[in-house]
């Protein structure tokens, strides 16, 4: 997996974390686990860069908007 798939399930859960209440917390990246800190980075980092390289067929295929791939592709790699 190359990791377009956490964007989406992170951006999804903020969608459904809109429309509930928040009894428990929400976790937002979902990262390969067994990953020190530098290896997060390094994997936002490139998953971000990956994103912002997609075709607007290619994002719709991964069911995300292009301002919502620009606005998580442009956050800095050590933002969640």
């Amino acid at each position: 997996m190359n990791g377009l798939s956490d964007v989406r399930l992170t951006l999804h859960n903020q969608e459904l974390a809109a429309g509930q209440d928040r009894e428990r917390p929400i976790v937002l990246c979902v990262a390969p686990s067994g990953l020190s800190l530098w290896g997060q980075f390094r994997h936002r980092l490139h998953t971000r860069r990956a994103l912002l390289a997609l075709t607007p067929e290619q994002l719709k295929d991964v069911g995300l908007t292009l301002q919502q791939a620009r606005e998580e592709g442009l956050k800095p790699f050590w933002r969640v």
